[in-house]
Formats: C-alpha cells, sequence, structure tokens
C-alpha cells in the first residue's frame, strides 16, 4: 500500500492535502440545541489524527427560515454554533487535518414540526416531495433571494472561522436538487423548464458564494443523479446532458465536484461509445477539466442503499487488496482525484492508517446499532 497514490499528497489550487482520502459527509443528528458540541470536536479531531486528507462535515443547515428537516442537526449560523464550529476548525487543524462543512438546505423534505420554528413548512420549487406528493409550499421569488443570501452569509462564516473550504448540498433530492430534477420542479418562470433553466438556483447560490469568499476559497459541489424519493432518478442520460447541466455551474465558479453514486464502481452511461467504463466522477472530470471526488459505498461489501427496505442497518467492511488496486489504477488513470469514505470511516476512525499498513484484517465492520457509541 506503500505505493498507493491514495496515500499521495495532492495540491487542488489553495487546497493542499496530505492524501486523497475524504470523509464523506454523514448526518448523525448529535448537536442538541443545533450546536456543536465537544462531543463533535472530538469526533471529527479523530478522524483527523488518523490522517484522514479532507473532512467534509456532516450537513450543516443555512439561516433560512426553512433550512433544517431534521432534530439536532447543527447550524451554520448564529453565534452559539458558529462558536461550536470554530471549536472542531481548530481541533481538527490541530491534529494536521483540513476540514469543509457541507452546508445544506432540505426543501420540501422539511416536516412541520421540527426545530427551529416548528410551525414553518418545507419550501421548495414547486411544493412537491416527489412527482404526484405534496409537501409545503412553492418559492416566489423572496423566498429564492432569502435562501442565495442565506447560503453566501453561511459560507463567508464558514471561511472567517477558519475552514479550508466549503461543500454545497445539491445531492440527494434535497433543495437544490429538487430544482435541478424535473420530478419536482414544475415552474414555469426562469427557474424551470428545461435542464440549464433548472441550474439557475444553483447557479446563483454559488455565484453569490464566490463573490463574498473571493477567488481563492474553494466551494466543493455535491451532485448525484440518484434522489431519495427514487434511486432510479436522473438528470443527465448521456455525456452530452451531463455537460449541458455541469457547464452553468462550472462557469460560476464551482472548483471540486462531489459526485455521488451508490456504488462507485459502476460506470455511469451503458451506451457510451467511448469512456464507457468511467463512473459518474470520470465522466465530469472529462467533461468539465475540474477536479472530482468520487463517493459510494468505498470500504463496505454492500452498498449504502438496500434494494428493496432502504438504508441498510450494517455493513460488512469490504477492503480487499483487490479493491485497492481498483481504485489506485483509477486514480492513476485520472478517472478521479479523491475518495471519499463514508459509514466504513464513521466506524473505523483508523481506517486510513489500517489500509495503509495493510492490516485488512483489523477494520471493523459498520453496524447502525452502535452509531451512539461512535466518535
Amino acid at each position: 500500500m506503500s505505493n498507493s497514490p491514495l496515500f499521495d499528497p495532492i495540491e487542488l489550487g489553495p487546497l493542499s492535502l496530505k492524501n486523497r482520502i475524504v470523509m464523506a459527509p454523514m448526518t448523525r443528528t448529535f448537536s442538541p440545541g443545533n450546536v456543536p458540541n465537544d462531543l463533535n470536536v472530538a469526533y471529527y479531531a479523530r478522524r483527523a489524527e488518523n490522517e484522514v486528507g479532507l473532512i467534509i462535515t456532516e450537513g450543516t443547515t443555512v439561516g433560512h427560515k426553512a433550512a433544517n428537516g431534521y432534530a439536532r442537526v447543527p447550524f451554520m449560523h448564529g453565534e452559539e454554533s458558529l462558536a461550536g464550529w470554530k471549536k472542531v476548525v481548530d481541533a481538527v487543524h490541530a491534529k494536521g487535518g483540513k476540514i469543509a462543512p457541507q452546508l445544506w438546505h432540505v426543501g420540501s423534505v422539511r416536516k412541520e414540526g421540527i426545530e427551529p420554528d416548528t410551525s414553518v413548512p418545507g419550501h421548495s420549487p414547486s411544493g412537491l416531495f416527489k412527482p404526484g406528493r405534496e409537501n409545503g409550499v412553492a418559492m416566489n421569488q423572496q423566498d429564492i433571494d432569502e435562501v442565495v443570501e442565506a447560503f453566501a452569509q453561511a459560507a463567508a462564516d464558514a471561511k472567517a472561522i477558519g475552514f479550508d473550504a466549503v461543500e454545497v448540498h445539491g445531492a440527494h433530492g434535497y433543495l437544490i436538487d429538487q430544482f435541478f430534477w424535473q420530478g419536482t420542479n414544475q415552474r414555469d418562470d426562469s427557474y424551470g423548464g428545461d435542464l440549464v433553466s433548472r441550474t439557475k438556483f444553483a447557479v446563483e447560490i454559488v455565484k453569490a458564494i464566490r463573490a463574498r469568499v473571493g477567488a481563492d476559497f474553494p466551494i466543493i459541489f455535491r451532485f448525484s443523479q440518484w434522489k431519495q424519493q427514487d434511486y432510479d432518478a436522473r438528470l443527465a442520460n448521456s455525456p452530452e446532458e451531463l455537460k449541458t447541466f455541469l457547464t452553468p455551474l462550472v462557469e460560476a465558479g464551482v472548483d471540486i465536484f462531489h459526485c455521488s453514486t451508490r456504488r462507485y464502481w459502476e460506470k455511469e452511461f451503458e451506451d457510451a461509445p467511448e469512456n464507457g467504463h468511467m463512473n459518474l466522477a470520470g465522466w465530469t472530470k472529462e467533461l468539465t477539466g475540474k477536479p472530482v471526488i468520487t463517493v459510494g459505498s468505498v470500504g463496505l461489501n454492500t452498498s449504502f442503499v438496500g434494494e428493496e427496505h432502504g438504508m441498510n442497518m450494517s455493513a460488512q467492511a469490504g477492503v480487499e487488496a483487490g479493491s485497492i488496486t481498483q481504485l489506485n489504477d483509477r486514480i492513476n488513470s485520472g478517472e478521479f482525484d479523491l475518495v471519499a469514505v463514508g459509514r466504513a470511516l464513521l466506524q473505523d476512525p483508523e481506517w486510513v492508517i489500517k489500509v495503509r499498513e495493510e492490516r485488512l484484517d483489523e477494520l471493523e465492520d459498520y453496524s447502525k446499532d452502535n452509531l451512539m457509541q461512535l466518535v
């Protein structure tokens, strides 16, 4: 493993990383009062001291009244929450790590009764949770402007307290993705219609963030084809459509794309005549020239979304020499630059070191039943 490119340093503009391994964002709801606490500090610091190249935090909500969808999720707004995140950032940096918050708005996933104001309904492009299922309210222009500003302010605050980059959550059927997805975006104004028009909301967010943080602060953008509302949903059915989708985001100022798939080893387009083996991250890099993060069941023997029963309760730590060789080969070929590890790293904070030192038999299996004990 000592020769694996997984453990090579990489320079991505102003972002200098000790290796290619990223901690994927994973919501844990461990922040009572929506404030990161000492347990959060210890949790992130432990991954940093065990040589994770870049930590992307759990989703942290921006300062809009309808942004949050779950109890005990940390906020990226408010004096107390920002002070809590400052402790996390300082602890990670003290261990030699790099960290970026994932900025999040859940859209129509939100239900009434969720903090902070339990009377606020979900906000979304068309008041739809998924095709044929209404929830919450359709956003007007003032709502859109307020959310764009909330993302920009959250990014500015993140930079001010020392984060190394920000990630915009544009995946998995949450608000930004609800604008992307035709199934939840039925608008007839400039934010709806064809695929380019459906990127307008995200483009405005990225541009507003860039204006607030400056040219040299990295913006990561996470997107996915699949949705929590429909695992088979797709934004792009061909490389040409994917380029149409990505180009406005590149022009807006995205530096790095985080390409979320259920299984990183699966090719993205069955009928592509050239480079047909590439996954979503590979195609994104090919079409944009931007650095990319691949993600999807890395380090597990089962995919993170069950075929019939939703989220798996447990998964085996499926790292074998052959799987590392495949990652090595694909990094060396230039298909992707960084590899995000989710549940395997959630369960085992020493995952990076154990894999590098070929202590594969010591890797811990993930179990959701143990989640409350994980630090």
